[in-house]
């Protein structure tokens, strides 16, 4: 088992706090989302193996010119390898998710090329043991139920995950995917088991193209890939779980993000991935999947939905979230209780968006002053008018952030703002001043 190791916040342990934890959980693996020199130099000192990233801005550059692609290999490998036991090189990050510009989609294009020119530079220095590889999320396979329904997106099955998977067999190395059964079931929880979800064996279906039975959405998930690398001719490129894990908190209207849920699922999945004999997925029973649970730390400055900075085996100052042991020897009997989980029905109701107490108040009038760029957003906060008293920056910007999430939550807006704002099931309403909601 392997771990994730990101940084996206502003209240993290150091680079070697952070490697000593590593150690002292006994992780066999840590993966980076770059290739930091301070970090690469902390880890020559262990047995962890290490997995760096070009990051996705550096993939043009390294696609076009062999140059840059030796480079960056002696840049950022050979001064740490071998004593620092770098065993992946991920070209890029979920590279096939960003779709909504020309620049995404000619990344998509320069992809493949890039892990080409990483290839070529590591065996010009006659390295032949690091992998190379790209992580890809789900979004790539069009449907994953039934799994031997499982095809790639059209859009880049022939064009970029053709020549992806050849590369991955010609190398012999993995397809590399980020996993995470919370999505699907947290999206559709009348539909699918939470049970199912967290691997507790009380629910499972067969598959009637196939007649393989799956006990838990994670086989699902994965077994959709298998057969739509199938499809396309390959059956025998090796899985690599690149990320998945389970959010130990979240907003009000994420259900089943709670600490229960994630400490389940996590200990199930090392159960189940460290297995002896390995138990493999159903359609590839009793192979070996190398997995990185997500993430070491809860990352604060991660924008998006609240789960989103809540994905951490441990919290920012080092303390556990919950009791965890990635080598799977500790008994489950000897954990402590879990905290009741109290949010795995969705929310009902209605919900404000407000300024966290916490907030600074030079930062609000910031965020206050950016949400009501939009047309007509704030008028009834000038004076005179309902909403203008109090006249505290407090007040408006809680205003403004509710009035704002509320018009553009259908186009993807969270109640984040950079961290100031928190969701509300109180209605911060006052008389004649009517904050605007959300109705779940």
């Amino acid at each position: 088992m392997g771990i994730n190791y990101g940084r996206v916040g502003n209240n993290l342990p150091s680079p070697s706090q952070s490697v000593e934890r590593i150690q002292l959980m006994r992780a066999r693996r840590v993966k980076l989302y770059d290739a930091d020199p301070e970090i690469l130099k902390l880890l020559s000192r262990t047995q962890v193996q290490v997995s760096i990233m070009v990051q996705n801005q550096e993939i043009p550059g390294v696609a076009s010119s062999q140059a840059l692609a030796d480079k960056w290999v002696r840049n950022n490998v050979l001064p740490y390898y071998p004593r620092t036991m770098i065993r992946f090189i991920l070209v890029g990050n979920e590279v096939l998710s960003y779709n909504s510009t020309d620049r995404d989609r000619q990344l998509w294009g320069d992809l493949v090329p890039a892990m080409r020119r990483i290839k070529s530079s590591l065996r010009s220095n006659r390295i032949r043991n690091i992998k190379v590889g790209t992580p890809m999320a789900m979004d790539v396979v069009e449907s994953t139920f039934p799994p031997s329904s499982g095809r790639f997106r059209s859009d880049v099955a022939e064009s970029v995950i053709m020549p992806l998977v050849r590369f991955l067999n010609s190398t012999r190395s993995y397809f590399f995917l980020d996993v995470y059964p919370y999505f699907p079931w947290s999206r559709n929880p009348g539909d699918i088991s939470l049970d199912f979800a967290l691997f507790r064996g009380n629910f499972n279906y067969t598959d009637p193209a196939t007649g393989l039975t799956y006990t838990n959405l994670l086989d699902q998930m994965l077994d959709s890939l298998i057969f739509a690398m199938e499809r396309l001719g390959y059956s025998n490129v090796p899985l690599l779980i690149a990320e998945t894990g389970w959010p130990n908190s979240g907003d009000i209207d994420e259900p089943g993000a709670n600490i229960n849920n994630a400490a389940t699922y996590n200990r199930n999945l090392i159960k189940k991935m460290m297995a002896e004999p390995p138990a493999g997925t159903p359609a590839r029973p009793g192979v070996v999947i190398p997995t990185f649970i997500f993430s070491l730390y809860d990352e604060n400055q991660k924008a998006g939905p609240g789960t989103e900075r809540h994905w951490g085996l441990l919290h920012a100052n080092g303390d556990a979230v919950y009791e965890i042991d990635l080598t799977e020897k500790r008994p489950a009997s000897t954990y402590g209780p879990l905290p009741l989980p109290t949010n795995n029905r969705p929310y009902k109701g209605k919900l404000w968006c407000v300024a966290r107490i916490d907030a600074n108040v030079t930062d609000l009038g910031s965020a206050l002053s950016s949400a009501c760029r939009v047309n007509g957003m704030c008028d009834i906060l000038m004076p005179g008018r309902e909403c203008h008293e109090p006249a505290s920056t407090f007040r408006h910007a809680s205003y403004a952030f509710s009035a704002y999430w509320a018009r553009f939550r259908s186009r993807g807006a969270t109640c984040y703002f950079d961290g100031l704002a928190e969701q509300t099931v109180g209605d911060p309403s006052r008389g004649s001043c009517k904050f605007p909601s959300v109705t779940l």
